[in-house]
């Protein structure tokens, strides 16, 4: 059975896709924040997961004693120290296609910056700056008419089809290939490559 840990400040959103997207799979989910009141504690009560408020200081006492196969960050607030990330592997989903737009309200950023393409990645997480290790990088649309609710709820899609898929390679450690992605019938767009689009 692989262990995959959920590591979040907020966003619970993503979190209904994943347990969905493993429920049939030998894969042992826990959810951890380090917001004991965030949406991601609430909704992974919700799924019937484990769950665990982790503050920023208990990580590297909580991960070089708890083995996990895969940690997979997203909207995470506090930063990993490089001891905690020589325990096990990081992964973190970016609301951006890094190298452009790294840190904090790259969402907003990007939007506001006047970009006609941006998108999400999954990235390895080391003890280098933010975008190293590129694993996944899909693209969002931002047209001349577009409001940000809009754009960002795309944003949100894209996030909860890709990230799973991503997630389930690592696990296995198999390299990611979107023709994977796209014969999966995962991608919910018009690609034509998984023929649930036409």
């Amino acid at each position: 059975m692989y262990k995959l840990a959920l590591l979040s400040s907020s966003g619970g959103f993503i979190i209904s896709a994943i347990v969905k997207y493993f429920e049939n799979k030998d894969v042992k989910i826990v959810c951890l924040s380090d917001d004991e009141h965030s949406d991601v504690l609430k909704k992974a009560d919700e799924a019937g997961i484990d769950f665990k408020y982790l503050p920023s200081e208990k990580n590297f006492e909580y991960f070089s004693s708890n083995y996990f196969n895969l940690v997979a960050l997203f909207n995470y607030k506090s930063r990993l120290d490089a001891d905690v990330l020589k325990t096990t592997k990081f992964v973190n989903l970016h609301e951006a296609l890094l190298p452009s737009f790294k840190g904090d309200d790259a969402l907003w950023r990007a939007f506001n910056s006047g970009v006609k393409v941006s998108g999400v990645t999954i990235h390895r997480l080391s003890d280098d700056v933010q975008g190293s290790g590129i694993i996944a990088q899909y693209p969002v649309l931002i047209g001349n008419l577009t409001h940000f609710d809009e754009f960002k709820e795309e944003m949100q899609n894209v996030e909860k089809l890709l990230y799973p898929v991503v997630i389930d390679k690592l696990l296995k450690d198999e390299v990611f290939d979107f023709s994977d992605f796209f014969k999966s019938g995962n991608c919910g767009q018009s690609c034509g490559g998984c023929g649930k689009c036409n």
